[in-house]
């Protein structure tokens, strides 16, 4: 089997259009397309799955703490960080004013701060280290702080996977046993997957211009190559994880319930 390919990277100064859609689940812009694009519906599900997931895996199970911790975190991520990270630059390509992303940013955390502060005041007061922490790294991940140092792999798996995982945890079970640290590492390690994969379609969708390529199998055919051929795997296999990571953690906290 042989290859050929030939990228083209639209920072060489080309003025080619850029793609037509800046993510698998970006609507055409406009209106209140924008705001349903703006929270990365499918990844948003994804990582409020995390949440989910600890509280499944807690040693005690309190459900009336899910609600307000879900809501938490969907203020929190799916709006503010969301809203933060359209701030630059549009990469969505949204028509959201920047002052209403903004609005949207500093509301959105600090709804989730409230709920943060209710849970200290009705459950424990160890939730202040978890509540500072979400409040630093949400700007800091999404602005890109301290010149980008928060902005990498590892900070995104954690901010994004193990923290929602543990926060949940302690929330319902007031302590982190064992299962804990092995839940963290299996978020930590499903949100390096989803970085990986969805890191390249994102460069391929919002940065190069073009992409071409064939490849002649041993029997002589071909199959041309371009950006839906490179795009198609990885694009599949993140709709396939955040139905799965979404499914097993319903299924887990309905088997505790069932208990």
């Amino acid at each position: 089997m042989k290859w050929r390919l030939r990228i083209g990277n639209s920072t060489s100064g080309s003025t080619s259009a850029p793609k037509e859609r800046s993510a698998f689940y970006a609507l055409t812009p406009g209106g209140w397309r924008d705001y349903l694009t703006l929270l990365h519906l499918p990844y948003t599900v994804w990582h409020l799955s995390y949440v989910v997931l600890g509280f499944a895996l807690a040693p005690t199970v309190r459900y009336g703490r899910l609600g307000p911790t879900l809501g938490a975190f969907f203020l929190a991520m799916a709006i503010s960080a969301h809203a933060m990270d359209e701030l630059a630059g549009h990469p969505l390509r949204t028509r959201i004013p920047g002052n209403v992303l903004k609005g949207l940013a500093i509301l959105g955390l600090m709804g989730a701060v409230a709920l943060g502060i209710t849970g200290v005041v009705l459950a424990t007061t160890w939730l202040l280290p978890f509540i500072m922490f979400g409040v630093f790294i949400a700007p800091a991940y999404n602005l890109e702080w301290f010149h980008g140092r928060f902005h990498s792999d590892f900070w995104f798996a954690f901010a994004w996977g193990a923290f929602p995982f543990l926060t949940a945890y302690w929330v319902s079970g007031e302590s982190l046993e064992p299962s804990a640290a092995f839940g963290a590492v299996a978020v930590f390690a499903l949100s390096l997957a989803q970085r990986t994969l969805s890191s390249r379609v994102r460069s391929i969708r919002r940065r190069f211009r073009g992409i071409e390529g064939m490849i002649t199998y041993n029997d002589g055919t071909t199959e041309r190559i371009d950006e839906s051929w490179v795009m198609a795997v990885d694009e599949r296999a993140l709709k396939l994880m955040a139905v799965a990571v979404a499914a097993i953690s319903v299924a887990a906290l309905l088997t505790r319930a069932a208990g």
